[in-house]
């Protein structure tokens, strides 16, 4: 599995109406790795856990579908502006506290925040044609009330719809667009089993 990019969390909420695939999808590959097949996505991720040090996420995306997929991994467009990120990295995952020490990390699409800021956080999403590969890692250490004692992680993906994005550009293989807002309601999230981080293993 390609390793190419680093980084640290941030938070952002979890969006509600996202329809999102579960570990009853999935098949265990090995104590820290973990395979989802669900309606046109192959996504193998590996967790890598040791202690003192952040969580460290690896994953490989195939689109096994018949059209293209718009992943919602790359940030948004604030980060860029600001200069958080550069353009065609892996954004900075969310993290929402799930209480009882569960924690779930995620690369989704964001609503538009009200008010509106200045400068939007436009989400950005990589372009994976059909058969394609989309391969990536980050870092993400979870500030929570109390220590997290399981994690999991979801992505946002969707069908890619030419209407719904705009402003291409190409960076270090990956083809990457602004994203329509409202497709933060129109994204299905594919997410890990649970990460049980004392027994280094998924559930």
């Amino acid at each position: 599995m390609a390793l190419s990019l680093a980084i640290a969390s941030t938070a952002c909420a979890q969006t509600p109406n996202a329809r999102a695939s579960h570990a009853s999808e999935t098949s265990e590959m090995s104590a820290q790795s973990t395979r989802i097949d669900a309606d046109g996505v192959a996504l193998d991720v590996e967790f890598d856990v040791r202690p003192g040090a952040p969580v460290e996420v690896r994953y490989r995306l195939q689109n096994t579908g018949a059209t293209p997929l718009a992943v919602f991994d790359r940030g948004d467009r604030h980060g860029v502006l600001t200069g958080r990120q550069a353009t065609g990295d892996v954004g900075a995952p969310g993290t929402r506290d799930e209480g009882a020490g569960d924690v779930t990390l995620s690369h989704i699409a964001r609503a538009l925040p009200s008010p509106s800021p200045t400068l939007p956080p436009v989400p950005l999403a990589a372009r994976v044609d059909a058969g394609g590969v989309l391969e990536g890692r980050f870092r993400a250490s979870p500030t929570t009330l109390d220590p997290p004692k399981r994690l999991r992680w979801c992505l946002g993906v969707v069908e890619f719809d030419p209407a719904s994005f705009s402003s291409p550009e190409r960076v270090g293989g990956v083809e990457v667009w602004q994203a329509s807002f409202e497709l933060a309601d129109r994204q299905r999230l594919v997410c890990t089993p649970w990460f049980d981080l004392a027994a280094h293993a998924f559930q």
